[in-house]
């Protein structure tokens, strides 16, 4: 039986990276006169690296090699990491990035329906909170029973602990859930920790292995809306409803 759904965030419930995160780095560089400039193409390269710290140093490493790391480095990173949270943060509030189509309804259908419902993303918590106080109203908390985020698992995705962390504090078994995914990594971390998965893809995710999936769909679309299906069955629907999530779960 189909009990809870977990949701990653950036790139599923909402197209956060290009317009959002990208954007956010950017202007911490420039706040720190660093020269750095994240433009569309390397941060798709970027995003094969889970974590905004880590994807600071792993642009250090691959991509600036005249760089001369400071002293200070790993407080520095930490330093414009959350320098970036703060514009990120500041651009949520202007408004600027809306949920994916389809993401509200089915929330909503969901908590009528008595489905629990999770985070588990490797953002921080503050980048959560932000997004879904600006999109959905309220309190996260009376949404999601249990947000897994940022750092409270060493290990990020593509490792599996985030949803681990998540399946004990709601005290479930990964066959009584369904994980929502955007990415390869996150692919590799929901499906290592034995959940069913269902990916929505975005601009950088087309090309991603989705092996191990239950379905893959360009959205969770909106009547007169549809969502493309790329993997799996959905004939005669339109928008991804609880139905069709119980019916993969039970097939998957």
């Amino acid at each position: 039986m189909l009990k809870a759904l977990i949701f990653d965030v950036d790139g599923t419930l909402a197209d956060t990276e290009r317009d959002g995160h990208r954007l956010a780095f950017n202007a911490a560089f420039r706040e720190f006169g660093l020269d750095w400039e994240w433009d569309v193409p390397l941060y798709g390269k970027l995003l094969e690296v889970t974590g905004g710290k880590e994807r600071i140093r792993f642009y250090v490493e691959r991509f600036r090699p005249d760089y001369s790391k400071p002293k200070d480095f790993d407080d520095l990173v930490v330093t414009l990491h959350k320098a970036k949270t703060g514009h990120y943060v500041e651009l949520l509030g202007r408004g600027g990035i809306p949920l994916r189509s389809g993401v509200k309804r089915l929330l909503n259908e969901a908590r009528g329906a008595g489905i629990r419902l999770a985070i588990a993303t490797t953002t921080t918590p503050e980048n959560v909170t932000a997004l879904l106080g600006n999109t959905l109203g309220g309190d996260p908390a009376e949404w999601f029973e249990v947000i897994a985020a940022g750092d409270v698992v060493p290990a990020k995705k593509p490792a599996p602990d985030i949803y681990f962390w998540a399946l004990d504090k709601m005290k479930l078994d990964a066959a009584d859930c369904l994980a929502l995914e955007d990415s390869e990594n996150g692919v590799r971390a929901s499906v290592g920790a034995g959940l069913k998965t269902v990916v929505t893809i975005n601009d950088y995710t087309l090309d991603h292995d989705f092996s191990g999936v239950v379905a893959v769909l360009s959205d969770l679309g909106e009547p007169g809306q549809p969502f493309r299906m790329m993997k799996g069955e959905a004939t005669g629907q339109e928008c991804v409803d609880l139905d069709l999530l119980r019916r993969w779960h039970a097939a998957g």
